[in-house]
């Protein structure tokens, strides 16, 4: 675990960390998976990473970016975590659409989550029943300790769940949610937790 002085500085050094990473992973001409996040740390992290890779001069191309969870909503939605990215992120750096691959909010839940499946596992090249391995995944952390669109006190069925994507009725707005599941998460290469903020650190503390 490391500590930063301010959510500022923690998103600063994550977009360093984030672009050292995924160079460093990727070999000349390959392609490589990271799932982005949305909340508060998103905005900030978002921000940061387009400056560090316009200062570095750096390409993103054969990355691509898939999400851990998206609320059920359209992709101009102000509360679509898509929706933060290519304003802060994508659009500044005018990435191409083929390398953004979204959850589709707007669709019925049940078929966004299946379509996601579908296109992540196109991706990596992997059938079922294995789960697709995420180069990089980052997440943030709600107060109540959940991450992605998975909240605590799910019943052991619904975590023990063999989706790589599904839909949840989250505890808080706006509801109706499209999550990765615990197992996915669990087969990525790397997971990054991003949490900021004084309201986080009783859900944080490691007992």
């Amino acid at each position: 675990m490391r500590q930063f002085g301010g959510p500022e500085l923690l998103a600063q050094t994550a977009a360093s960390d984030w672009l050292r990473e995924i160079c460093g992973i990727k070999p000349k001409g390959a392609r490589v998976s990271t799932a982005l996040s949305g909340g508060r740390i998103a905005r900030d992290f978002f921000a940061a990473l387009a400056q560090e890779v316009k200062a570095r001069q750096v390409s993103l191309e054969g990355v691509h970016f898939f999400w851990s969870d998206e609320r059920c909503v359209g992709p101009t939605d102000p509360e679509s975590n898509f929706r933060l990215a290519n304003d802060l992120l994508f659009m500044p750096l005018k990435l191409p659409a083929l390398q953004i691959h979204r959850l589709k909010g707007e669709l019925e839940p049940r078929q966004a989550a299946v379509a996601a499946e579908a296109d992540l596992r196109q991706f990596t090249a992997c059938p079922p029943p294995r789960f697709p391995e995420i180069d990089l995944v980052l997440l943030g952390m709600g107060e109540d300790g959940h991450v992605a669109s998975l909240f605590p006190g799910e019943s052991e069925e619904a975590i023990a769940s063999p989706a790589v994507f599904r839909h949840v009725t989250a505890a808080k707005p706006p509801p109706l949610r499209l999550t990765l599941g615990y197992s996915t998460l669990a087969a990525a290469r790397e997971v990054w937790v991003l949490a900021s903020g004084k309201g986080k650190k009783q859900a944080f503390a490691i007992r």
